[in-house]
């Protein structure tokens, strides 16, 4: 067997990626990382970057948390597989505080937020099947994002992931998000479920306003349907609380996490009350891996460092700090279109002359990582531990992108 140590050398890091990796992610930004800490990746090369992409809303806790990289270790330890045939301690504790911190009393776990939705929409379905109804459509957004699977590229409401693989999964219908309208008429009689983000994430940061989400609760009310909220980017404290339905004054059916759940190691959930959980009987669903004991460990992890370091509350004063310093930007530079979102999920829209690719390029350069969505907009989500000098040291950055009296300006606008 041919091997090759790859850790401390780009090229060769690179050159194996290009040959043996599907390259399904396009050209990567150019650097590996050797390690992190705190708000900062290093790279090969030494250079430091502050993640303010935070692994696209994944390590909420940053790099090398303490708390999380010992709870791996001891999990390690110990065993790390076991199979869903045994009682699992750390899956069953995890459940319990899912559970008492939300408004759901039952949760299944899986490996990834794909997997969460997918699982949400079959449940929703099975609660109607079991119920001796035949409900079987899932409404969701134009522009929204659920996955790359099979099931949630037809549920996702953007063409673009789903063209190349039809025929799309049947019974899926998309509308115009905030239009309570266009929901209310898509709605029939076959209708089992509506599936939204609260926030879209991957259509620019676009929140949904609070009178539509009120209007999408009464309706699903009204029409017995269910509602399904997407909080894979939004949960576990993104938006400032633990979960972004509690900014709404509403409650879903059904709830699916993953990202931040495990604060970098692979994890998903379903959760749902006890009523709707009544959609799964046993054999109906199932995962290998899904609730294994150290996902679940990493899991516990998180959710002692929500506990013991206020990170709510840092993610929602650091959030207005950043909202407030950006939009004082905006007022100044007329390229800075629009600045949205929530908590520390944060979209920055620049005017027609810049390209957001490129802004992330630059960024990179100046040692930020941030992602780009479409044509004009960067989003941010970092760990919940930045602190308003991580944030101010970001928006001089973005300053010094939009003032029109720095020689960087050309570098990255169109044309």
């Amino acid at each position: 067997m041919e091997t090759n140590d790859i850790s401390k050398d780009f090229e060769l890091t690179k050159d194996f990626d290009e040959k043996y990796c599907m390259q399904v992610f396009g050209t990567p930004m150019p650097v590996a990382f050797t390690h992190g800490k705190g708000m900062y990746l290093y790279g090969q090369d030494g250079k430091k970057y502050m993640d303010m992409i935070g692994g696209i809303a994944v390590n909420c806790l940053g790099h090398a948390n303490k708390t999380l990289t010992k709870a791996l270790k001891t999990q390690v330890d110990n065993f790390i597989h076991c199979s869903n045939y045994y009682y699992i301690a750390n899956r069953s504790e995890l459940a319990f505080r899912l559970c008492k911190n939300s408004f759901a009393d039952k949760v299944f776990f899986c490996n990834s937020g794909a997997e969460a939705n997918e699982g949400a929409m079959k449940l929703a379905r099975g609660y109607f099947y079991h119920k001796g109804e035949k409900r079987s459509t899932i409404i969701t957004a134009n522009m929204s994002f659920h996955g790359r699977t099979l099931g949630t590229i037809a549920a996702t409401g953007q063409e673009k992931f789903s063209k190349p693989f039809g025929p799309n999964l049947p019974g899926v219908k998309h509308v115009d998000f905030n239009d309570i309208s266009a929901l209310e008429a898509a709605i029939d009689d076959d209708t089992a479920a509506v599936m939204l983000e609260l926030i879209q994430g991957e259509s620019g940061v676009r929140p949904a306003t609070m009178e539509y989400a009120h209007a999408v609760r009464e309706l699903c009310n009204k029409r017995g349907i269910l509602l399904i909220i997407d909080e894979v980017q939004t949960g576990m404290g993104r938006t400032g609380k633990l979960f972004c339905y509690e900014h709404y004054g509403i409650k879903p059916d059904i709830m699916t996490l993953a990202k931040a759940l495990g604060g970098g190691v692979p994890i998903g959930a379903v959760l749902a009350t006890n009523e709707i959980a009544t959609g799964f009987k046993p054999g109906d669903h199932g995962s290998t891996f899904g609730g294994n004991p150290l996902a679940c460990a990493a899991g516990l992890a998180v959710f002692e460092e929500f506990s013991e370091k206020a990170l709510l509350n840092n993610a929602t004063n650091v959030s207005a700090y950043m909202f407030e310093e950006l939009n004082k930007l905006r007022s100044k530079y007329p390229d800075i279109i629009d600045v949205r979102g929530k908590g520390l999920l944060i979209g920055i829209e620049f005017s027609s002359a810049y390209d957001a690719a490129g802004i992330k390029k630059q960024l990179f350069s100046m040692g930020f990582l941030v992602s780009s969505i479409g044509k004009s907009t960067i989003r941010i989500a970092p760990p919940l531990i930045i602190t308003e000098r991580d944030a101010k040291s970001f928006i001089k950055a973005i300053q010094k992108i939009v003032d029109p009296g720095k020689s960087i300006l050309n570098t990255f606008r169109r044309g």
